[in-house]
């Protein structure tokens, strides 16, 4: 993904609950055509970018997945770009960064997303500390001298409390500066909640010149707006039948999303 002015749509691959997972009810195999149906949607409805998570595999844990997590991952994401050409993404949730950096390389996916890269955050899982440090390493150890799949790390993200009272700007600052993130997500606070376009102008206004991206809440309504303040942004709930996140994406409702950012 290069830094041009062009608005970026992210879809979402939604994931059923993995095999190991409290609520998995299917095999490997019927969950990668779960996934390259709704990248399928995706495409056909004119969208080439989406970041694949493990959303169904709650209740999640705070710290690393198992093993088995990234590597699922890792081929879906493949299988994706393999059929689709498609731009793509890692996030393993809760917070295990590493593993979505391993499944990226693996993969050749462009980025990752991070929840929890800067500072810490009073979750559902407890209290998530931001690993920066070992994240960067890890790149480092994988990619050499070479970027390396791109880190955008949320601010303030949705389902939690930042641990402190920072200003988010500052929060976005020290994501990019201190942190090592290439880009941020502001979010609301919860899956498919508008996030508050006022704080996204905010954590644009602070880190000048980087990709910010909202991270929820997105309709085809709203969407001309949030371009005009952020970048890009990860669209899901809305994508889906019925607006929905359980049922299948709807090529459909991508289609009037993209012309609704085009008119």
């Amino acid at each position: 993904m290069d830094e041009s002015s062009e608005f970026e749509i992210v879809g979402v691959l939604h994931l059923p609950a993995l095999p190991g997972a409290p609520l998995n009810r299917l095999c490997f195999e019927d969950i990668l055509g779960h996934a390259m149906k709704d990248a399928s949607a995706l495409t056909e409805g004119g969208i080439q970018r989406c970041v694949i998570e493990n959303f169904g595999d709650t209740p999640f844990r705070s710290g690393a997945v198992d093993p088995h997590v990234p590597a699922m991952l890792a081929t879906i994401g493949q299988s994706v770009r393999r059929a689709y050409g498609m731009t793509v993404g890692m996030n393993v949730l809760r917070n295990d960064a590493r593993a979505a950096l391993g499944a990226a390389v693996a993969c050749g996916a462009e980025f990752i997303r991070v929840n929890v890269l800067v500072g810490s955050a009073w979750t559902d899982q407890g209290l998530i500390h931001g690993e920066a440090d070992s994240l960067l390493r890890y790149r480092r150890s994988l990619c050499g001298s070479g970027a390396g799949p791109r880190i955008y790390a949320d601010v303030n993200v949705k389902h939690a409390v930042p641990a402190g009272a920072d200003h988010i700007g500052f929060t976005a600052i020290e994501a990019i500066e201190r942190s090592g993130a290439d880009g941020v997500i502001v979010t609301g606070s919860r899956t498919g909640a508008p996030t508050d376009l006022t704080q996204v102008a905010m954590v644009r206004d602070a880190i000048k010149g980087r990709p910010v991206w909202v991270g929820s809440g997105v309709t085809a309504d709203t969407i001309v707006d949030v371009s005009k303040v952020a970048r890009g942004a990860i669209i899901g709930t809305a994508l889906h039948e019925d607006g929905n996140i359980e049922s299948p994406i709807d090529k459909d409702r991508v289609r009037s999303m993209v012309e609704a950012l085009r008119s």
